[in-house]
């Protein structure tokens, strides 16, 4: 296993989860479901399974440097990737990519983002170990497609073809964003369509070839630190190339494009945790359907159906609410209808344009 290598990836804001994910603590440093771990400890745990501790590497902002190593300390800091801005995903896989290389020519990678739910750790192990096995002896670009439950609009869809060369896996034919529920239906039907989970597997040889191919520019951008790379040099070079990157993510960059993707159908009980309304699909409900983080310190009345969050020293009391979502935070009071917490981002925007970054 000297050849695997992970890269979490933990460098978003989660604003759909505020007011308790803001700016300054986004969701993957938060303790979502209540587990006793935060999301990106829980990722952490999981990859070291099947993956050495040496070889796992965190890609964060700059400014989240201090949490991971309050959340990781076992985390040396040499295993950090440090954004100095924000560029999406491609830029930030196209550094990893060129520094754990120089490291390990020989390196296959998974990259995991850090604020994924995901409740059946074995089977994801073992899809991950195939991904891996898969990559050492093919030229591909694997990723996990996780097999629908629903028309989902809030997911990116894969569709896929015929069966691969390699039991269990699929060529895919293409990529689609998240569609309207009429095409998500669609897509269930057709029964060749899987949700895009955005968990990638690949060598570093081959990940580099296509940042080479479909992103010609970013990639050179990156070979200037071959010699950089992994020393004392490292984060003032990088200052300067992230600047020269063009904000994209990994799948319009290159997944989109490049002729040799795959994907591993999957089914190991995922969320992407994206809203509030995926927390309250997972939760244990009452037997009027509502979700709260503390049976303790919430008091519902002819109510049904409600997501309710607040920390442990407010007191929650709603009354005739139904299909709403109630969330708490020390200085921040939400409510919203369930249905329309897609929202939520553009609430956060106009909070931040009147307040400035007092609330976010």
């Amino acid at each position: 296993m000297k050849n695997y290598y992970a890269v979490i990836m933990a460098g978003g804001i989660g604003s759909r989860f505020w007011p308790v994910s803001r700016t300054k603590l986004p969701k993957q440093f938060i303790d979502m479901m209540g587990t006793g771990k935060t999301l990106i400890q829980a990722t952490y745990d999981r990859l070291q399974k099947i993956i050495p501790q040496e070889n796992i590497f965190v890609a964060t902002n700059e400014s989240y440097a201090h949490l991971v190593h309050e959340q990781l300390p076992q985390l040396p800091q040499e295993q950090l990737i440090l954004e100095p801005i924000m560029r999406n995903t491609a830029p930030c896989i196209a550094y990893a990519s060129h520094k754990i290389q120089q490291r390990n020519p020989n390196a296959i990678m998974v990259i995991a983002p850090a604020d994924h739910l995901i409740m059946e750790a074995d089977v994801f192990i073992d899809d991950v170990m195939k991904g891996l096995k898969c990559a050492e002896n093919n030229d591909w670009l694997i990723t996990l497609g996780i097999k629908p439950a629903r028309p989902d609009t809030g997911y990116g869809y894969i569709q896929y073809g015929k069966s691969a060369t390699v039991p269990g896996f699929k060529k895919v034919k293409t990529f689609t964003e998240k569609p309207t529920l009429e095409l998500a239906k669609t897509f269930l039907q057709s029964g060749d369509f899987l949700w895009n989970a955005g968990i990638f597997i690949w060598s570093a040889k081959s990940i580099i070839q296509a940042f080479q191919k479909y992103q010609t520019e970013m990639n050179e951008v990156f070979k200037e630190g071959t010699e950089i790379y992994n020393s004392d040099r490292e984060a003032k070079f990088i200052s300067g190339a992230f600047v020269r990157c063009v904000n994209i993510s990994i799948d319009f960059a290159v997944m989109e494009k490049a002729d040799n993707v795959y994907v591993l159908p999957a089914d190991f009980g995922w969320s992407d945790l994206g809203t509030w309304a995926s927390i309250y699909d997972l939760a244990d409900k009452d037997y009027l359907g509502n979700v709260s983080s503390s049976s303790e310190n919430v008091i519902a009345y002819d109510s049904s159906n409600c997501m309710i969050h607040a920390p442990d020293n407010k007191l929650i009391i709603i009354k005739g609410l139904h299909n709403f979502i109630v969330v708490q935070s020390d200085d921040t009071l939400m409510i919203c209808p369930k249905d329309q917490e897609q929202g939520v981002k553009q609430i956060v925007a106009d909070v931040k344009e009147k307040f400035g970054n007092k609330y976010t």
